[in-house]
């Protein structure tokens, strides 16, 4: 009973220190009592522990008035501090938490993230948390990947074909891939368009390293498809530009089109899967509040069981999944499918 009662006791050093520390500041155990709404023999029976476990003494008793020893006032000295940080802990962490819920999220995303899909959802996010700056990161291959892996970033938006172990994907969206002409082009004309419509030598498409080029690599290599490609240029908007001005035929994303381009717009065969687009975060990161604010304006089910489909049972994904079937249903933009 006697080693369960000094058990007790030192697993509660924190009220031992507590009430310590109150009675010194305010020179009676009564009126540390008081403060800590305990009664006066608790209080005794606290310091009388931390005396027996400290082998020391804490106060000189003069009848009514104590006062500290030299002991005392060294663990006075050292303790205060370490009591005073526990008190003080809920106030500290709710402003800490003010903090994490309003503080700046820092996104980054390639150019047709930023681009195409996240305006319209930075615009509700700044309209409905306008205490939460936001930084928008113009980063892509490597870079993204650096910036992920060392924290510079909350998390990624985007699209990337190789992702390494350490870092999580979980596709929201999902575009189909067109083939874009001039509007007086001969394919303008066409009802559908076949693989060997593309056999051509005046192909515009994205530089080589991005996954756009890798693709209609990839399609028209395993069909045989004799190409070349004229011009490759950066970015959709300058694509289209080009092909709008005559030089050429082009592949791209229906993440890009808008419908107001002055191009012909036409369907590829199934064989050319489906896009995805998603969010990129470090394996093992926790996200802050404004960071899951705006990945739920991207899908309100993504950290719910029903954002959680496509994951195993240990909640990571199981593949890349950056390309899915053509027929599939997509998540799409504005309400549907942005093609």
């Amino acid at each position: 009973m006697g080693n369960s009662g000094r058990l007790y006791y030192r697993n509660n050093r924190i009220k031992q220190l507590r009430a310590f520390c109150y009675t010194s500041q305010s020179g009676s155990i009564s009126r540390a009592a008081e403060r800590l709404k305990l009664s006066q023999p608790s209080v005794s029976l606290q310091i009388q522990a931390l005396e027996r476990e400290m082998e020391i003494t804490l106060f000189e008793r003069r009848g009514p008035k104590i006062t500290l020893t030299p002991d005392g006032k060294t663990l006075y000295e050292l303790a205060l501090p370490l009591v005073e940080g526990i008190d003080a802990l809920p106030a500290r962490f709710a402003a800490r938490n003010e903090q994490m819920q309003s503080g700046r999220l820092d996104i980054a995303a390639g150019e047709s993230s930023t681009l195409y899909l996240i305006p319209d959802l930075l615009q509700q996010f700044m309209g409905l948390y306008p205490d939460s700056p936001v930084k928008l990161h113009n980063l892509i291959g490597a870079e993204m990947l650096n910036a992920l892996r060392h924290d510079e970033v909350d998390f990624a938006i985007g699209s990337m074909l190789d992702l390494p172990d350490d870092i999580n994907y979980r596709p929201v969206y999902s575009f189909a891939t067109s083939l874009i002409t001039p509007t007086d082009h001969p394919l303008a004309q066409r009802v559908a368009i076949t693989l060997d419509d593309l056999a051509s030598d005046a192909l515009i498409l994205p530089p080589r390293h991005l996954t756009t080029w890798r693709l209609v690599h990839m399609v028209l290599q395993q069909h045989d498809i004799p190409y070349q490609i004229r011009l490759e240029v950066g970015g959709w908007e300058i694509m289209k530009a080009y092909v709008e001005r005559g030089f050429g035929i082009g592949i791209a994303s229906n993440i890009c089109l808008t419908g107001r381009e002055n191009l012909a717009v036409k369907p590829l065969p199934d064989v050319f899967p489906r896009r995805t687009y998603g969010v990129m975060w470090r394996r093992g990161k926790y996200l802050s509040q404004p960071a899951r604010r705006f990945i739920e304006l991207m899908n309100p089910d993504f950290f719910s069981a029903a954002g959680d489909s496509q994951f195993d049972h240990n909640h990571e994904p199981s593949g890349n999944q950056v390309f899915v079937a053509a027929g599939g249903r997509p998540r799409g933009v504005r309400g549907g499918d942005p093609t």
